[in-house]
This record gives C-alpha cells, structure tokens and sequence, in this order.
C-alpha cells in the first residue's frame, strides 16, 4: 500500500541536527574551561593582569551558558547531546572555578565540598528519575546558579588590587555565602520533587495497577 501524500508543509517536524549554533556554543563552554583554569593559576595566581583575564575567561563562559538555551529553544534545535552536554558543561566550569579557588585559598574547602556534593548528587538524580519524568529547573536552581556565578566570577578578579579591597571581598563572599544556603535548599527541594515525580509518573501508575492484578489473580 502506497502512503498517502501529504499537502507541502505539514507531516513530521525533522529531527534538529546535533551541528547547530547552541551545541557550538556549549562544546565552546567546554574548550575554556582548561583556559580558565590555565589563566587562573598562571604565576602561582598572584598577578592582577592575569586574574584579570582569567575573570574575563569565566564571564565568557558563563555568556555560552545563558545563550546556547535560549537559541535552542527559540530555534527549535534541542537535541539529545545539547540536554546531556549543556548541565556537564556547567558542573564542569563552576567545580573548575570552586576547587581553583579553593586552592588559592580564596573559598573553604568545605564549601566547595559541599557544593559540589549537592551538584554532582543532583545531576545523577536527574539521570535516575528520568525514565518517570523530566525534573525541570526550578526557581531556587536559577537563582543558585546566578549567585555562584556573580560569586566565582567576583572572587577571580584580583580583588586584592580594588580601592576599598576588604570591601569588595566581603561582598563577594556574602554573595557566595547566599549561594550556599540557596544551593542546599533547593538540593534538598530537587530530592522531594524526584521523590513526588516517581511516585506520581505514569510508570509507577502502571507497575501499581500491574502488581494489584496479580495479587487479584487477573494476571498469571
């Protein structure tokens, strides 16, 4: 049997292709992250010109990360490597930046360890929950991330080297400390939101009605 002609312009949407401008922008994000960590530490991490650089590296960066979303969702180019890429990218310049500075001495190591923790917990929870749902970004998720952002991003420069120095670092890191606290409550809100997503998911609807026809008999 022959399939029937479909009228110009409609039938299935084609698959985007994984060559496009925001999977671009994102292997991009990935390309600089040795950059920055190269900068960051380049002279024991001690010279302004180059925590300069270094800043204007993360702020780069960071850039892809707000643009590569909005034009694949714009342009209808959300692809499978951009959803698994784009967060990896992330997790990969914001646990640079936290262990670099770390080591600098810049950021306590317990806060980088805990951040990171929650970070890396959260994206394999993610991975886990994903054949009942997607877990979508919440408010408290972008609110964390922009105040890690501001927070790394102001604790590379060389803060030492501002009039008003012990000003703008107690800035920054009242900023990080704000990014702390959101980070560990909306972890702990992502865990109740995966834990809602299985048990309310289509698929656990389906194994339940499953499990109660075989205790009922109705199914060998």
């Amino acid at each position: 049997m022959t399939e029937p002609l479909l009228p110009h312009g409609e039938g299935p949407s084609p698959r985007p292709t994984d060559w496009n401008v925001p999977n671009a922008l994102t292997v991009l994000r990935f390309l600089l992250v040795p950059v920055y960590a190269l900068v960051l530490f380049y002279d024991g991490g001690t010279h302004p010109w180059w925590r300069f650089w270094a800043f204007v590296v993360f702020v780069l960066a960071a850039v892809t990360d707000g643009i590569d979303g909005r034009l694949a969702r714009r342009n209808g180019q959300i692809t499978n490597f951009g959803k698994v890429a784009d967060p990896i990218a992330d997790k990969a310049l914001t646990g640079t930046a936290f262990i670099g500075l770390s080591v600098l001495g810049l950021i306590w190591w317990w806060v980088t360890i805990v951040i990171l923790v929650r970070e890396i917990g959260i994206t394999l929870l993610r991975f886990i929950v994903i054949r009942h749902g997607v877990m979508p970004a919440g408010r408290g998720g972008k609110l964390k991330t922009m105040l890690q952002t501001f927070a790394l991003g102001a604790l590379t420069l060389p803060l030492w080297s501002f009039p008003l120095a012990e000003v703008w670092t107690w800035l920054a890191h009242g900023v990080l400390a704000a990014a702390l606290v959101v980070t560990v409550v909306s972890g702990v809100d992502y865990v109740f939101q995966a834990m809602h997503l299985r048990e309310n998911s289509e698929r656990t609807r389906v194994r339940r009605e499953h499990r109660a026809a075989r205790r009922s008999g109705g199914l060998p």
